[in-house]
């Protein structure tokens, strides 16, 4: 397969006949992007939310939204990985022989997995569970293609943009309610817990914590504190600042704030107060695993705000 066939098979992408295969991949696309999304809120709200309260309003406004950007993601994702795979599925089956649908399938998973790595290694993103989202969003496209091509075929012409789309619109609803029903089907059944921040005792919280930004808070036993460049509340608590928030260096006092007895916190934490007047007493939140625990403060606007992490060394 050389660069002659992959250019034979874009010259036929674009004659009139593919165009029913860009309309289809592009629509079939975007039909399962909101079932994506739904996964995605339901992945976030079972783990630690840090405190946010954005991501249900966010949710309800990608799907209000979504005619003005579902066409758009669509048609971006068909020209990423399912139009490139099948140019490549062309080229392959010239050479290899084999079914087309296959070969789309193989090259689909192919493209899904070197996306995954432009992505991934980037963004620090876990590579082999990125790549698993990068490839099954492959394929429903590529058995989207195949199935309006087929049945363009049997009915003697091909599907039209209108007809592709409102098809796509009823798979889209279907996909996203099976979603749904899953979800709740899962939280109700137990198959799918709620989250639950660690409870640390004061000799578990004492010890080195670090952020990636390069602060650090070591709290020692019996309450004494050190920290190193800590973003700590500002004494205007201004949500409009850059950063909405005061750094510190110094020492200071650390005290357990237990939620379950009655103090004011939604969540167990470490109460912080520096010396020397900087900033405001400010409550680190525990957050993370019994294994990886974390403590975290979400600084400014509740919804869109400053996310600070420590992880103990």
């Amino acid at each position: 397969m050389g660069w002659g066939d992959i250019r034979h098979e874009l010259g036929r992408a674009r004659r009139a006949g593919d165009s029913v295969a860009v309309n289809a991949a592009a629509a079939v696309g975007a039909a399962q992007l909101p079932a994506a999304v739904l996964i995605a809120y339901v992945d976030v709200t079972t783990g630690d939310d840090y405190g946010g309260s954005g991501a249900a309003y966010g949710l309800a406004c990608l799907l209000l939204l979504a005619p003005l950007w579902l066409p758009f993601s669509g048609l971006l994702h068909a020209c990423a990985q399912t139009l490139p795979a099948a140019v490549l599925a062309r080229a392959t089956v010239r050479r290899v022989r084999g079914p087309e649908w296959a070969w789309h399938l193989t090259w689909a998973a192919v493209l899904g997995v070197i996306w995954a790595g432009a992505v991934a290694v980037p963004g620090g993103l876990p590579f082999a569970a990125t790549a698993a989202v990068f490839v099954a969003l492959g394929i429903l496209p590529v058995l989207g293609v195949a199935y309006f091509g087929r049945s363009g075929r049997s009915r003697g012409r091909a599907w039209g943009c209108a007809g592709t789309w409102i098809l796509s619109a009823g798979v889209s609803f279907v996909l996203f309610m099976v979603v749904f029903g899953g979800a709740v089907l899962a939280t109700e059944t137990g198959i799918v817990e709620e989250y639950e921040p660690p409870k640390l005792s004061a000799g578990q919280l004492a010890g080195v914590w670090r952020g990636e930004d390069g602060s650090v808070l070591r709290l020692h036993p019996g309450g004494r504190a050190e920290l190193t460049a800590l973003p700590t509340v500002s004494e205007h608590d201004d949500w409009s600042a850059d950063p909405p928030y005061t750094v510190c260096e110094g020492t200071g006092a650390w005290e357990p704030v237990r939620a379950d007895k009655g103090e004011d916190a939604d969540r167990d934490g470490v109460g912080l107060r520096v010396d020397g007047g900087c900033g405001v007493p400010t409550l680190w939140t525990i957050g993370g695993t019994e294994r990886e625990p974390e403590l975290f403060v979400l600084f400014g606007d509740p919804d869109a705000g400053a996310l600070r992490i420590l992880t103990r060394d």
